[in-house]
């Protein structure tokens, strides 16, 4: 596990809202629900975690 993912595991856990580009779409505000095998479940749809770039966790809670 690289450091990218225990970020977003870390903000799974604090209930933060996660930012993050996936194939050159941008996502802002992104609940994560679930974390599987380099899958992460979220409230916008399912993401492969080698496609993410520029990751971002932010200060709001959900």
């Amino acid at each position: 596990m690289n450091i990218e993912q225990k970020f977003l595991l870390k903000a799974k856990e604090d209930r933060n809202l996660v930012c993050f580009t996936y194939e050159n779409k941008s996502f802002k505000d992104v609940k994560i629900l679930k974390f599987e095998e380099g899958i992460f479940h979220t409230d916008c749809g399912i993401f492969q975690f080698e496609k993410i770039k520029k990751i971002v966790v932010l200060k709001n809670k959900f």
